[in-house]
Formats: structure tokens, C-alpha cells, sequence
């Protein structure tokens, strides 16, 4: 999966889009996420305002239904809340969403899914639980660029069993066993705004830090 996150200017009078180097707060950015028909794994760094999963789709299902179902992972039920399109972007249950969100969604032809708008006030942060969850790489977390690292940060004492990645080629998880010690095979490059689905044996809040840390403006591909 690849991903761009790129602090953007918007200059209407010219058309075209400049690099700024200014507070987290007054940057525009975007993270894109290749998308293929069928089953998608995203996140929502961005603050874009969007608070319900309609308003996430309504741009790809403008002239048809593209994206069909999309699921939210409910740590406290152990199991992915449904919202399926009835029609004309019309989706029952419509889940609140913001940014940190995780969906995972089924489109019935390839796509860009972005993440554009401004850098979140507050970075995401999780209520981790004894179980399965999704979590997305926060935006101040560029230094987690593995998931051996990202399971360290969360605690020393392998709390994090099993991370998992999802491969849109193989329309499947790729898992990442912790053997012990924080030794994961396989241990595969992750970045920021990478969605995850790991396995917790404990429950904490993370990134423990204050969520008003600034994320730090980033211009990477991988």
C-alpha cells in the first residue's frame, strides 16, 4: 500500500499547489490510499470534517454507488459494525467518524481514497483493550517505522501479540507474530497513517502522551 502525506497550500489565484513549512495547524495536507475492487483497509489522519461515514463516501458514490459497505471495529463488542449503502450513498446504520478513524470498506471498482484537509489539533489516540483493535500510525509518530517498534511503544512486556496488515492483493491479512521479547516475524515497514488490526493482552491508552502534541509536517512516499 502506498501513501503520500504532503503539507499543501492551496493557491486558487495561480492553480496549483505549493509545499509550506509553517505550524502543524495552518497546514493542508492528504494521505492517498490505493484502493482496489474489493475489500479496503484506511484510515482518516486528516481533519477533513467529516463526522459520518456518508460524508466520507459521498464524493466516490457521487454518479454511482462505488463504495457498498463500509465496517468500523467495535473493541468493545470484539466485532466490525456494518453501515451498507441502500442506494444513492444512503447508508444505514450512518457511523460517526473523525479524524484517527479506521474503516475497512468494500468498492466495487479500484480507487484513490484520500485523507485531505488540516493537520488534526490533537493526534489520534486509542483506547487499547484486552482484545482485537484498529489503531492508525499517529501523525507525531514517524519514529514507529516498523511494527516491532510501534508494539514497543506501546509497552515493554509484549502486550502486543499479533499485528496485523492488510493485503489488498491477496484480499487477506498479513499477521505479524510477536515470538517474544518484541521479536515480530515478519516485522514489515509501517508509517505514519498506516491503519492497523492487532491483538492486545492488555488495556491502556496510547499514545499515553498529550494528544496536542504537533505532528511534525511530512513529505515521504513509500
Amino acid at each position: 500500500m502506498k501513501k503520500l502525506i504532503i503539507p499543501l497550500l492551496f493557491i486558487f489565484a495561480i492553480g496549483i499547489l505549493a509545499a509550506v513549512e509553517s505550524e502543524p495547524s495552518a497546514i493542508v495536507g492528504y494521505v492517498k490510499y490505493p484502493c482496489v475492487a474489493g475489500n479496503n483497509f484506511v484510515a482518516m489522519p486528516m481533519n477533513d470534517g467529516h463526522t459520518l461515514v456518508s460524508e466520507v463516501t459521498a464524493s466516490y458514490n457521487a454518479t454511482q454507488d462505488v463504495i457498498n459497505t463500509v465496517n468500523i471495529y467495535d473493541p468493545m463488542v470484539q466485532g466490525w459494525s456494518a453501515c451498507l449503502n441502500y442506494g444513492g450513498n444512503y447508508f444505514e446504520p450512518d457511523l460517526e467518524v473523525g479524524p484517527g478513524s479506521v474503516l475497512f470498506f468494500y468498492s466495487y471498482q479500484a480507487l484513490d481514497f484520500y485523507s485531505i484537509g488540516a493537520m488534526p489539533a490533537t493526534n489520534a489516540q486509542y483506547n487499547i483493550v484486552r482484545g482485537n483493535n484498529t489503531i492508525m500510525v499517529p501523525l507525531n509518530k514517524s519514529n514507529l517505522n516498523c511494527v516491532s517498534l510501534l508494539a514497543m511503544d506501546m509497552g515493554p512486556n509484549d502486550e502486543i501479540n499479533t499485528v496485523n496488515l492488510w493485503d489488498t492483493s491477496v484480499q487477506g491479512w498479513s499477521a505479524c507474530l510477536n515470538y517474544g521479547g518484541n521479536y515480530f516475524e515478519p516485522d514489515p515497514e509501517i508509517s505514519i497513517a498506516t491503519p492497523l488490526f492487532l491483538f492486545s493482552y492488555a488495556n491502556f491508552v496510547w499514545p499515553s502522551g498529550p494528544r496536542s502534541t504537533n505532528s511534525t509536517p511530512v513529505r515521504s512516499t513509500k
